[in-house]
């Protein structure tokens, strides 16, 4: 996986219908807590819009973002739809014995959580430095859609939290820049005041 993709998660569910799963694989508008440092919380907002000229054409389900795709856009037992809400996912899982037994599990209530791989365009994606909160106004490429047994970003640890640790480092990085230079300022006009 390159650096470029990333992980959310998000619910799944039992469509009743044969063996379909349905649920919503990202939505708008939620600020969500990706990150947390030194008592700050770095938060993550998805816009209406961002999947927007997103490459969707190929889109494969699986578990846990590995293994073998259960469903895919391609041969039409996968679909995407945006709504109001988010990105919102349809899977016949009836066409492998992984997505069978994927079925029972969601069914069960065993796995209801979902989550998504994906480049966000770097040109729609922003940083407010004042409430630690990106913004993705837009995606390049959804990769693929999975259902997860870990829900609280243990599978999104990797790239979510490389981009808001590397937030969290360059804003700690100035603080420190600001004192050393307000320390060398207050020492310089010590020692030439007297």
């Amino acid at each position: 996986m390159t650096k470029d993709r990333q992980h959310r998660t998000f619910e799944i569910r039992a469509a009743g219908d044969g063996m379909t799963v349905e649920g919503y694989a990202a939505t708008f508008e939620q600020p969500t807590v990706l990150y947390e440092y030194d008592g700050i919380k770095y938060y993550e907002v998805i816009s209406r819009g961002a999947f927007t000229g997103a490459q969707m054409s190929d889109v494969m389900m699986n578990f846990n973002h590995r293994g073998k795709p259960v469903a895919r856009t391609k041969n039409g037992t996968l679909t995407l739809e945006v709504d109001d809400f988010g990105l919102k996912i349809k899977a016949d899982l009836s066409g492998t014995e992984e997505g069978r037994r994927l079925y029972e599990e969601v069914k069960g209530g065993y796995i209801d959580k979902m989550s998504f791989t994906f480049k966000a365009d770097p040109n729609r994606d922003s940083y407010d430095r004042l409430t630690h909160t990106r913004r993705i106004s837009g995606f390049e490429r959804i990769y693929d859609v999975a259902a997860v047994d870990i829900p609280a970003y243990d599978s999104t640890s990797i790239s979510a939290r490389s981009f808001f640790e590397a937030q969290a480092e360059a804003e700690a990085a100035e603080v420190i820049q600001h004192r050393n230079a307000a320390k060398r300022l207050i020492l310089n006009l010590t020692t030439e005041g007297f």
